[in-house]
């Protein structure tokens, strides 16, 4: 096995930044895709829109996994020096990926009637949305491979490629988008159809981003490719983070629910502030993907020695990044949360609880680090597990604070929960050490 390449401040900020950069571009696209529709002067192609990509982005999301669980293996293949096996995995992502988008577009008719049962809307609404999610599903086989795709390039510390990958998607949707329904007066169905192609696009310059896979013969390898041990852990793997994942939207869209009990307009004050939330993620998701690779190519080399300086180095960068991100929160959030709402009562409502999204940043790192950790590891029994306890705890704490706190108390719940998820992982961290050492 060769010598591994030198573990440095340079290697791990080449693997996040443009992965944070990726992830800048994502808010960008749904504004563009809102604010054309906006154009054609009606409201339900805005509400159409908004709904049809929150069902899809929703379905898709259950196949997060693919992303985490390539990453994970790869890494180690990779770190084992298993090439092999590498590009096998590639075949491996791209199969489950490809099959499951036919499998959604086979039952389109159930998915989106089930949708539009938890989600009614206007029968106007409701119609375009149909139709936009009829266009866009016929998508669903390349966006869902991506998830695959972008493990496997993270995996290879290949991140330049996946934010190329992003920027083209994205460019080509906004362009479409500007041309279809501005240009060619298609509607609702012209920025299903931009999407349709860009997300068509971005996986064939995905496949080409990976052509050096596909000059190892091992990606057609089937016997290799099908390997029954191979595919139940890559089964059991995957599984596992779908498990968490499930639990961890099932606690923000419980958060969203509950704080509705205290009216609307504390409610639309929870809807601003998760978006802080939701940018510490995206700042922090560069270094917790650099720590999924690093942890990963260790533990293929059974190094707990490189796994360690991984898991510090990465941890290192993200207290860097949240405490930045608090500052500014700090002192601009303020001046953010009147950006985002003109209303006089909303924004004094979102100052109360701006605190708490000036502590979750530093509170929540633990937990949004060794997340990465234990996807680089494999231990994803563990993710799901303590996942599981930190999610009983939430619903105890949500149970019992918010009577006494009223929204407040949903904030703490919310925090300690984070905390838990931290302190829980941390104390199964050694094991990831043990399971590094060498047989």
């Amino acid at each position: 096995m060769s010598e591994p390449k030198a573990l440095t401040h340079r290697r791990v900020l080449n693997i996040a930044l443009p992965i944070v950069l990726s992830n800048a571009t994502i808010p960008i696209l749904g504004a563009v895709d809102t604010g054309v529709v906006g154009q054609m002067g009606l409201a339900a192609p805005i509400g159409a829109v908004g709904i049809g990509a929150v069902v899809l982005s929703a379905i898709y999301w259950v196949f997060g996994f693919l992303r985490m669980g390539t990453v994970g293996l790869t890494s180690q293949a990779l770190g084992a020096g298993q090439t092999g096996e590498v590009a096998a995995l590639l075949s491996r992502a791209l199969m489950i990926g490809l099959g499951a988008g036919v499998i959604l577009i086979a039952a389109q008719v159930w998915l989106f009637h089930a949708a539009f049962a938890v989600a009614p809307a206007s029968a106007e609404v409701e119609a375009l949305a149909r139709d936009y999610m009829a266009i866009r599903i016929w998508s669903a086989p390349a966006a869902i491979a991506i998830y695959g795709i972008t493990g496997w390039l993270i995996a290879a510390e290949r991140t330049r490629a996946v934010l190329g990958m992003q920027v083209v998607m994205n460019g080509l949707n906004i362009t479409l988008d500007l041309w279809f329904v501005l240009g060619l007066d298609l509607g609702v169905g012209g920025v299903a159809f931009a999407t349709l192609i860009a997300e068509w696009a971005g996986l064939a310059l995905g496949l080409w981003f990976c052509r050096a896979a596909f000059a190892v013969p091992a990606w057609r390898d089937w016997p290799r490719v099908f390997d029954r041990a191979r595919l139940k852990h890559m089964a059991s793997v995957n599984t596992d983070i779908l498990i968490r994942s499930v639990l961890l939207e099932a606690m923000f869209v419980s958060f969203m629910f509950l704080g509705a009990q205290f009216g609307d307009v504390p409610l639309a004050a929870n809807q601003i502030l998760i978006q802080f939330l939701h940018i510490t993620a995206f700042a922090l998701d560069g270094f917790a993907f650099s720590a999924e690779t690093l942890v990963g190519q260790a533990m293929g080399r059974r190094r707990p020695d490189l796994l360690r300086r991984s898991a510090v180095l990465t941890s290192g960068w993200g207290l860097a990044i949240v405490v930045v991100l608090s500052a500014g929160f700090a002192l601009f959030g303020g001046a953010v949360i009147d950006l985002m709402t003109t209303a006089p009562d909303v924004q004094a409502e979102a100052r109360k609880y701006l605190p708490w999204l000036i502590l979750i940043p530093v509170i929540g790192l633990p937990a949004f680090m060794l997340d990465g950790i234990f996807v680089g590891a494999t231990a994803t029994r563990d993710m799901r597990n303590m996942m599981a306890v930190s999610a009983v705890v939430y619903a105890v704490a949500a149970y019992v604070l918010p009577p006494l706190f009223a929204n407040h108390g949903l904030w703490i719940a919310l925090v300690i929960s984070l905390v838990m998820r931290g302190t829980t992982l941390s104390l199964r961290y050694p094991r990831i050490e043990r399971l590094a050492a060498p047989a």
